[in-house]
């Protein structure tokens, strides 16, 4: 068999290599830390480590920064990064896209944090604008439910309950019960960081920059590029409106 029958042969095996994101649609990349119940258990405070919350905003920032995405969001310990429909990189490639993307998250986590840490990688799909903000209005749903499960569970956990009591005493409460819960303990859910119950955005923003030109000895005005982080995101509409504008201003 010649050489070169030989390897096609071989990368025909390659099932999913051809596997491309939907031409013209929007992708967002979510990674999840693998294993973080019980990493972040070990190493950070709960229910809400301040450090632990900077080292995923650094993570989303490399990975916004290196696959040239419009937007990064982060809460718990995921993060979404959106790419618009003409980004074209490693040609839409579904498996180099999830796998580079997990790469970058796990290097930088683990080099900021100063021990191991993986992540996983998946693709979503839309077709509009329209869907992009449904997703992102879904995730930051499950920020706050998820800040409201945490801060209730780890709140009954240090005054004293089992994990299995801490979980029964929640399991089918509602949401005004949880929060009745809190406020028993001393504990205003509205009035908690909004990084925790909101997430955080980043995005690159143009600003003007005043500066002097010696040679021409006049006042000049240059647009430059800077990294937005907002640990205060607005909710609901007021949130849509704002990711609908990082979502299509031109880069």
């Amino acid at each position: 068999m010649r050489d070169d029958e030989f390897e096609s042969r071989q990368r025909a095996r390659e099932y999913f290599h051809a596997l491309r994101v939907l031409p013209g649609a929007w992708t967002v990349l979510r990674l999840d830390g693998r294993g973080f119940t019980r990493f972040t258990e070990e190493h950070f405070d709960k229910p809400f480590d301040p450090r632990f919350g900077e080292l995923m905003v650094d993570t989303a920032q490399a990975l916004l920064t290196e696959l040239g995405a419009r937007y990064a969001y982060t809460e718990s310990d995921e993060i979404s990064v959106l790419l618009a429909p003409d980004h074209g990189l490693f040609g839409g490639g579904v498996e180099k896209l999830v796998s580079i993307s997990a790469g970058i998250a796990s290097a930088e986590f683990s080099r900021a944090a100063g021990r191991s840490a993986h992540f996983d990688s998946r693709i979503w799909l839309g077709v509009s604008v329209a869907d992009v903000l449904d997703y992102f209005s879904w995730r930051q749903s499950d920020a706050a439910r998820c800040a409201l499960n945490g801060w209730c569970y780890w709140t009954l956990r240090q005054a004293g309950r089992s994990a299995r009591e801490a979980s029964q005493a929640l399991d089918g409460a509602s949401t005004s019960e949880k929060n009745e819960l809190l406020y028993q303990h001393g504990i205003n859910f509205a009035e908690l960081p909004a990084w925790q119950r909101r997430g955080v955005g980043l995005w690159w923003e143009n600003h003007q920059h005043s500066g002097h030109d010696p040679v021409r000895d006049t006042d000049v005005v240059t647009t430059r590029r800077r990294l937005r982080i907002d640990r205060e995101l607005p909710m609901k509409a007021d949130y849509r409106e704002l990711v609908e504008r990082i979502a299509t201003i031109r880069s």
